[in-house]
């Protein structure tokens, strides 16, 4: 059977029981109200995890500021309050994450293949200027003048680079299973 508390945590036109002003009360304040305000933030949140989690970070604030809210006529009100409060921030934000998540869909790709996992390996055992002359060619689609301006090094340069780094990513990739003969 489901008890229905009035406001002050204990049966409806009953009055609250005082509650010390110095620090010493608060661990009675504590002790005394958790369970009927997790009980209270449960019903309204219908998770237990996150009932508690509100109700300790209520009592975290009122512990911050336990002079003045137990001088209130009702501190374990500011404190239900301030647990409610934190229930509702945090659906928002769970609200909008999952808003967001909606619209933000990750889309799965597909890992490399096996040809482009052999290029990368082969890409990297080129030497840094050979590599690099090849990337900006071929991927970067820069004109061998302008890989020449940027590297600091003639057009011939270049070509030379592209020329040795293609031998060489050429000799790497060649699947000794299906050379080709002259016959």
């Amino acid at each position: 059977m489901v008890r229905l508390l009035g406001p002050d945590l204990g049966p409806p036109g009953q009055a609250p029981p005082p509650v010390p002003t110095d620090g010493s009360g608060f661990d009675e304040f504590y002790a005394a109200n958790f369970h009927q305000l997790t009980l209270q933030l449960y019903a309204y949140t219908a998770d237990v995890g996150q009932a508690q989690d509100a109700v300790q970070e209520a009592f975290s604030r009122a512990w911050a500021r336990w002079s003045r809210v137990a001088s209130y006529d009702n501190p374990a009100a500011w404190v239900r309050r301030v647990a409610l409060n934190v229930a509702k921030s945090r659906w928002r934000r769970l609200r909008a994450a999952r808003a967001h998540a909606h619209f933000h869909r990750e889309q799965v790709v597909e890992g490399p293949g096996p040809d482009r996992v052999a290029l990368a390996r082969a890409l990297a055992d080129l030497p840094e200027t050979h590599r690099r002359a090849i990337v900006l060619f071929h991927v970067a689609d820069m004109p061998v003048d302008e890989i020449a301006k940027q590297e600091g090094v003639s057009s011939g340069t270049v070509k030379s680079w592209l020329h040795r780094g293609r031998k060489t990513l050429a000799a790497a990739l060649t699947d000794p299973g299906t050379e080709r003969t002259d016959a």
